[in-house]
C-alpha cells in the first residue's frame, strides 16, 4: 500500500492517493482514508461520509469489474467547494453504466447510489484503463 499526500502549491488544492489491492478488503480501507483526508483539510463530518460511502461504491464497482491486480483510489479538493473521489483501474471493458434492478434483484444499485448522492460524476478512459469519479459540492461553513 503506497500512500502520497501531495504537496499543495499556491493556486493548487490538497489531493491524496493510494494504491490497494483489488480485493473487498480494500473498500473500508479506502472509506478510511478518505476520511483522515477530510479531517486534515478540514471538512465536515457530512462531506467526509457521503464521499466515503461514494467511494464505497466505485471502489466496489472496480473490484468486481475492473480486472485489475490494484486499483488507485484518489480524493481530492479540486475546488474550495467540492469534493472529489476517483479510482481508477486498468481496464478499459466493463463500462460502468446506470441500472434499475428489479426489486428482488440482489445487487447493481451502486451506481444508482453514486448518482443520487453527487452532485455530478463520470468515467475517464485513460491509455491504459478507466477512472471512474464522483463530486460533491460542500456547502459554505462546512470546512
Amino acid at each position: 500500500m503506497t500512500m502520497t499526500d501531495e504537496q499543495v502549491r499556491p493556486g493548487q488544492h490538497p489531493r491524496q492517493s493510494i494504491t490497494l489491492a483489488s480485493e473487498a478488503a480494500s473498500v473500508p480501507a479506502a472509506r478510511q482514508i478518505l476520511r483522515e483526508a477530510c479531517t486534515e483539510w478540514g471538512l465536515d463530518q457530512g462531506a467526509a461520509e457521503t464521499g466515503a460511502l461514494l467511494l464505497s461504491e466505485l471502489v466496489t464497482n472496480a473490484v468486481r469489474h475492473g480486472h485489475s491486480h490494484s486499483v488507485r483510489v484518489i480524493a481530492e479538493q479540486p475546488a474550495p467547494d467540492r469534493l472529489r473521489v476517483a479510482v481508477v483501474d486498468r481496464s478499459r471493458r466493463c463500462m460502468p453504466e446506470l441500472h434499475h434492478p428489479g426489486p428482488e434483484a440482489i445487487g447493481g444499485r451502486g451506481l444508482l447510489l453514486v448518482d443520487a448522492l453527487s452532485d455530478r460524476w463520470g468515467t475517464d478512459l485513460l491509455p491504459w484503463g478507466k477512472r471512474c469519479w464522483a463530486e460533491i459540492m460542500i456547502k459554505e461553513g462546512a470546512q
